[in-house]
């Protein structure tokens, strides 16, 4: 069960609010008049050629809910890059990252405003791009790419007004994505647990061992798809949408009907608590309970279950999620931008790499109250990463995501909440056997197609 996105914004909704605003570039290299989603801007920010300046000047730095937290490593790098560069000041500001940021992200770029360095998700910064708000970061440093994982930095990609693919982002922090299990309940189940399943349809097997064992007593996991969809698609590099993300094309491929067939088989046979179908709820509690055989897939879930139930913590393995066709783990990076408005552009984008750098992914990694994972090659060779001791399983984990990361992509399917719903009502129904598994998908599209098309 893979965790949700850390922020659900919607790509689509950002690039019509960003378009009808004015969209675009124009400009070349040094001086003004200058052009930027509408906005004037130096010339320099935009077009073609190295971004060149002093690092001099007052920028302002955005983070997503990170303050009450890390205050102080933050406050830390801050001081370090003002002492490097004795002409630059940062002011940091923090965004509660709430169901409304979305919205002033967008009212801040219509109006110029946007902060000079900006933490983003993959919807807004794919919204924001395309509008022409972020510095074309691939052009203005062309060895900006150094540090970050080479599988990473391809995918961190978005396109352009032009459809042309740009980096206008620098991948951060991320997640990752392991197999939790309840060692004793699967046991129990006869579910080897030395040999983790290479295919979704494998652990999909495993779930119905639990299922078959465990009547009622226990079950392997939750019914609501809202948490696989898109992730089991992505992973078994099922198409869910078409290459300029106007239309669904899932149903073109006949593995998601045998993938609702079997999400269906799951519930009808007890695989799954029936009233989980609809919840929100994540295996959290359950797991806890010992009344749930696999827990979430998110590295921090094993925190988790250590500081809430030592008992199941004890009893908890760490193993591969299923890499399946796409043959590799994806992870879901925040991202560091640079306000392709911004005032100070060079000293913004001094800060973004250095905020991004080895060694401050690195120290911020280490903080015991963080979970997150980095995102350049000498920070996951690192030894905090390499030289795990012990076989706990948090220890686990973080070694086996570190090993992951290195030949991760960033890539998922982003899809809006309105058209993840859509597709999740259809199987919804045919888990519920009011459908067969066939037009379930067939419905899926069709609903999916009506609102991307009402979307643009």
């Amino acid at each position: 069960m893979r965790a949700k996105r850390l922020t659900g914004s919607v790509a689509g909704v950002l690039v019509l609010a960003l378009t009808a605003a004015g969209c675009g570039l124009s400009g070349g290299s040094g001086g003004g008049g200058a052009t930027a989603g509408g906005c004037k801007v130096d010339q320099g920010n935009v077009g073609s050629g190295k971004l060149t300046g002093d690092v001099k000047g007052r920028i302002t730095f955005q983070t997503t809910n990170l303050k009450k937290d890390f205050g102080s490593f933050f406050d830390g790098v801050i001081k370090e890059f003002e002492k490097a560069h004795p002409g630059a000041t940062v002011k940091w500001i923090d965004d509660p990252g709430d169901n409304t940021f979305t919205t002033r992200t967008v009212a801040d770029a219509q109006a110029c405003t946007l902060p000079d360095v900006i933490n983003l998700n993959s919807e807004t910064a794919t919204a924001l791009t395309k509008a022409g708000y972020l510095l074309n970061l691939g052009v203005k440093d062309p060895d900006v790419a150094k540090p970050f994982v080479p599988a990473f930095w391809k995918s961190s990609t978005m396109a352009d007004a032009s459809g042309a693919t740009v980096h206008a982002v620098l991948p951060w922090y991320t997640g990752g994505i392991v197999l939790t299990y309840n060692t004793d309940l699967l046991k129990k189940a006869g579910v080897d647990t030395s040999k983790a399943p290479s295919s979704v349809f494998g652990l999909f097997a495993d779930y119905e061992k639990v299922a078959k064992a465990a009547k009622g007593a226990y079950y392997a996991t939750m019914a609501n798809p809202v948490w696989r969809i898109p992730a089991d698609w992505d992973q078994m590099n099922i198409k869910t949408l078409s290459d300029d993300g106007k239309s669904a094309v899932f149903a073109n491929d006949p593995r998601t009907v045998q993938w609702v067939a079997w999400m269906a088989k799951l519930y009808k046979e007890g695989a799954m608590p029936k009233d989980s179908l609809s919840s929100s709820n994540d295996p959290s509690t359950l797991y806890s309970q010992g009344k749930v055989a696999y827990g979430s897939t998110n590295p921090s879930f094993v925190r988790f279950v250590k500081q809430n139930s030592p008992s199941v913590y004890a009893r908890t393995g760490v193993g591969q999620q299923p890499f399946d066709s796409l043959g590799h783990t994806t992870g879901a990076p925040q991202y560091i931008s640079v306000a392709a408005t911004s005032d100070h552009a060079p000293v913004a984008l001094a800060f973004a790499e250095f905020l991004t750098d080895a060694e401050n992914q690195t120290a911020w990694c280490k903080d015991p109250n963080v979970v997150v994972f980095p995102t350049t090659t000498a920070s996951l060779d690192d030894p905090f990463f390499q030289n795990v001791t012990g076989n706990d399983p948090f220890s686990a984990a973080r070694k086996l995501v570190a090993e992951q990361l290195k030949t991760a992509t960033a890539h998922q399917t982003n899809l809006s909440p309105a058209v993840q719903n859509a597709i999740v009502a259809q199987v919804q129904l045919a888990m519920q056997g009011k459908k067969s598994a066939a037009q379930a998908v067939k419905d899926a599209q069709a609903k999916a197609n009506e609102l991307l098309k009402q979307a643009g």
